[in-house]
């Protein structure tokens, strides 16, 4: 497994480790338990491809190096949803 690889994987990865809190709290409001389980994988998922479509566009640009990119992403990723939770709370 090449490089790039192994960081889409951990980014998206910790990306989903780090908003995991907010993700299950969000679908924990839903009233069935299965749509709470359904949402929280969906959104989990949603991460993931979204960190390896960001990481993969940073490492075609090569502006920075593979691991400048990797932060970089991670930092997007969790604005994203920082920025989503307060738009939906407000």
């Amino acid at each position: 497994m090449n490089q790039l690889a192994k960081a889409q994987i951990t980014i998206g990865l910790l990306a989903c480790f780090a908003m995991a809190w907010g993700l299950f709290q969000q679908a924990l409001n839903a009233t069935n338990p299965t749509v709470a389980f359904i949402i929280a994988i969906l959104q989990l998922v949603a991460i993931v491809i979204i960190s390896i479509v960001l990481l993969g566009l940073l490492e075609w640009v090569k502006i920075f190096d593979l691991k400048t990119n990797a932060i970089l992403t991670l930092i997007v990723l969790v604005t994203i949803r920082i920025s989503y939770v307060i738009v939906v709370k407000a």
